[in-house]
């Protein structure tokens, strides 16, 4: 279908954070325009690339970045801050309101903080017919799979500033390779640490040369598919009172303040429980924290982040009881009947949600459940299966830690009614 030039007024700003405007053939959606504005785009079905700005929005703003519209990391950049958060509040009360929901709803925590703490960069090869590389070392190109080559990223911290280099470094010792590369360089207490992804095997001759790029780019460590090529400091990072050794590549929040902020709600939430299960639990985002002040049963599907958990809780002062338990949530939740020891349960699953979990949450008589998700749609389905199982919505926080972007962050605290629990507790026995 070849593209047509239109002019459009846009409505309001769709899930993905581009323009939505309404034409006789349905909604057209064109990427960094905002409602209000009068446009020229050149169409092609329901896709609109923005040619023009006939009449501007006063809420747009000159973008930070040179990169922005090019690089796909951030979707919008050129809205004013009170404009841009009122949408991104939005995100969860639409979805929240597509299940019938309405619980109280806080207002959106600002959880960038000096920026983000990892990133993955991609990296791809081509040889042309004289043998000549090229090399991209950067993120994707805004909806496309080519690759934006970046000197910057002004949404990184500070610490992050050799993450960009060091991304270089490692990508060239591989590039003979000529295979596609995913490379996660995360911030920590000590430095940088890096894991690549996507070469295979490497052969002592490339491994050589990759700890050298370790020395010259001082970083902590650095491995290949999880595999520790050099470690020359542990890669420490700070969770509450405890110093965590995460496993290479695992998962983080974004931002340190991010992790801060959903730690510190699920805190509050949980405020008097004695024992508390920890589902979904990683490395201990919460795990570490609310063991300062109750026994925590984490449990996840990744053997080496426990580890890193329990070796981490055993050293943190004044740390409770904390037991771990290998376990797929996905395929095996935790029963009512395993549930229903605990005063209060934090899960935070991946973005497909925690359906058959929260489903077992819905039939256990647990006082007080912590539902944290980084999917509004899922978010919204999981709380519909609780509130149906009988929980009061009591509210929910939309935490915005990948400012910029269309991904919203939310916290639900959902309670049991009390005379409900003891029904159930009698049902029993």
């Amino acid at each position: 279908m070849m593209s047509l030039r239109a002019e459009l007024t846009i409505d309001h700003l769709g899930q993905r954070g581009e323009g939505v405007a309404h034409a006789s053939g349905g909604p057209i959606f064109v990427p960094y325009a905002f409602p209000g504005e009068r446009i020229v785009a050149e169409v092609d079905g329901d896709r609109g690339k923005l040619v023009e700005v006939l009449a501007q929005s006063p809420d747009r703003i000159t973008p930070f970045c040179p990169h922005y519209g090019v690089c796909g990391g951030c979707a919008i950049q050129a809205l004013a801050a009170p404009a841009y958060g009122a949408w991104k509040r939005d995100l969860l009360v639409e979805a929240l309101t597509r299940v019938d929901l309405s619980p109280p709803i806080d207002a959106l925590v600002d959880a960038h903080g000096a920026g983000r703490r990892r990133a993955t960069f991609h990296a791809r090869f081509d040889r042309d017919a004289i043998g000549s590389m090229r090399m991209d070392v950067g993120f994707m190109r805004a909806r496309a799979h080519d690759i934006v080559d970046l000197d910057q990223c002004p949404v990184l911290a500070p610490e992050m500033a050799g993450a960009l280099g060091a991304a270089r470094a490692v990508a060239r010792v591989l590039s003979p390779l000529l295979k596609p590369l995913d490379i996660l360089v995360t911030a920590t207490l000590d430095g940088l640490d890096v894991d690549t992804r996507g070469s295979g095997p490497l052969n002592f001759e490339i491994s050589r040369h990759l700890i050298a790029v370790a020395e010259r780019s001082d970083l902590a460590r650095l491995s290949n598919h999880g595999d520790v090529i050099v470690e020359r400091r542990a890669p420490l990072l700070a969770m509450g009172a405890a110093r965590l050794a995460p496993p290479p590549g695992a998962f983080l929040q974004a931002t340190l303040a991010g992790e801060e902020a959903l730690a510190g709600l699920a805190l509050e939430a949980t405020s008097g429980a004695r024992r508390i299960a920890d589902l979904f639990a990683g490395v201990g985002t919460f795990a570490l924290r609310l063991a300062a002040r109750a026994e925590v049963h984490a449990v996840e599907a990744e053997r080496l982040a426990l580890l890193a958990l329990e070796r981490a809780a055993h050293n943190a002062p004044g740390a409770r009881k904390v037991t771990t338990e290998v376990r797929d949530l996905m395929r095996r939740p935790l029963v009512a009947g395993e549930l229903n020891a605990f005063d209060a349960v934090v899960f935070d699953p991946p973005r497909a949600g925690a359906q058959a979990q929260a489903e077992a949450l819905a039939a256990s008589t647990v006082p007080t459940v912590v539902a944290v998700s980084c999917n509004t749609q899922t978010f919204a389905r999981d709380a519909r299966i609780l509130v149906d199982g009988g929980y009061v919505f009591e509210r929910a926080t939309p935490v915005d830690q990948f400012r910029h972007s269309p991904h919203l962050e939310t916290v639900g605290v959902f309670r049991r009614p009390r005379v409900k629990t003891r029904q159930r507790r009698s049902l029993l026995g």
